[in-house]
């Protein structure tokens, strides 16, 4: 008799352990949202919870929305990635109108009904994954010629240029412009010309900020500054520095284990905004190097499982998409690790899931709503 042959089912999946990673994420970031801004929020608002309040709220509203966006089929990003990228260029632009709010020096956000406001360029992240994801399968073999590099760049160029002119953020314009790098060189079949130019842009940062630091010793631009304070923060203390050297005193202070949850002294008041893009700072000090290595672990087994799901995607377009969430949050978690360690000039780069802010967060948990949508198509074959 002849055996019969097993049938083989393809059963649908859908990534939990990402959702209970992010879950866990976005509850030890309000934990510790809530330590770090307490007292500046009792100074300024007579309310100690008054930040932690706000960030709850949009959190929770934000898992609603990633829900919401995660059963939607990703392939109807594809046919408005146009019109999405373009409205994103639109609203960046509208920063520079009367509708702008600027608060620090800086004007980067749209004003809202409600004393609401949030940052465009937080949009313009998710436009060029979704259009630089979909150009890059509608150019399919191409890519391997010079026309159809150049044609990722200019999109890359595009968006970082409109971050840059429009909102005056460098930092999140090098985000943007990584972005479609990455993605070219993971769809791109030949490694060789992008490791040569990450040698040549290796050296000659190095070259240039030896350069800089015996040639210059004071200078009136701003960004500049910014350079030779993080050459030299103990002499700059007064144009920039003061706020280096004091988060570097609080990773210090902590030591491995940390002085325990809510017992920062750094953060009374010493280092300003602290609840911000410093907030890692607070957590070294607060949890120590334990800590640090434990908020680390969770980011490495968030990209992990996205890098799961890009690698099972059932097409290149949800690969891509995975991978350009994964560069964006890999990319903006090592820049602000580098900054609050001075590893590199001081930028306005948040950490994600526990620095302060609703507009970052609510386009974060979008992207990880866009990932689990992925997920969702991926099918394993049951014998």
């Amino acid at each position: 008799m002849k055996k019969k042959k097993e049938r083989k089912i393809k059963t649908a999946y859908f990534d939990y352990e990402l959702l209970l990673i992010i879950i866990f994420l976005s509850c030890f970031g309000l934990v510790m949202l809530y330590s770090t801004s307490s007292y500046s929020g009792y100074v300024k608002y007579d309310n100690d919870m008054h930040y932690f309040t706000k960030q709850l709220i949009f959190t929770v509203g934000s898992l609603g929305i990633m829900w919401f966006v995660s059963r939607i089929d990703y392939h109807a990003y594809g046919v408005f990635s146009n019109e999405i990228f373009w409205a994103a260029m639109c609203l960046m632009l509208l920063v520079q109108t009367p509708l702008g709010y600027e608060s620090m020096g800086a004007r980067r956000w749209i004003q809202l009904p409600g004393n609401l406001r949030f940052q465009p360029s937080e949009i313009t992240k998710i436009a060029v994954i979704i259009l630089v994801s979909c150009e890059l399968c509608r150019i399919g073999k191409k890519i391997n010629t010079k026309e159809g590099v150049l044609k990722i760049l200019l999109y890359g160029g595009i968006a970082a240029l409109g971050v840059r002119v429009f909102t005056e953020n460098l930092s999140t314009a090098i985000i943007v412009f990584l972005i479609p790098c990455v993605l070219l060189f993971v769809a791109h079949p030949k490694m060789k010309p992008f490791l040569k130019i990450i040698a040549f842009c290796v050296i000659a940062g190095i070259l240039g900020m030896a350069l800089l630091s015996y040639t210059v010793k004071t200078s009136d631009n701003f960004r500049l500054n910014r350079v030779l304070t993080w050459l030299d923060p103990e002499n700059k203390n007064a144009v920039g520095g003061f706020q280096v050297l004091q988060g570097l005193y609080a990773i210090g202070s902590g030591g491995f284990w940390g002085k325990g949850l809510g017992n920062s002294s750094q953060k009374l008041g010493v280092i300003p905004e602290v609840q911000n893009d410093m907030i890692l700072s607070v957590i070294c000090e607060e949890l120590g190097v334990f800590g640090v290595i434990v908020i680390l672990f969770l980011f490495g087994a968030l990209i992990y499982r996205i890098m799961f799901i890009a690698q099972n995607a059932p097409d290149m377009f949800g690969s891509l998409l995975a991978v350009g969430v994964m560069t964006h949050i890999s990319v903006q978690v090592i820049l602000n690790i580098a900054v609050v360690t001075n590893m590199m000039p001081t930028t306005g780069i948040t950490l994600p899931f526990f620095s302060y802010g609703g507009t970052s967060i609510i386009f974060l948990m979008i992207e990880m709503g866009i990932v689990l949508g992925v997920s969702k198509k991926i099918k394993f074959e049951d014998k």
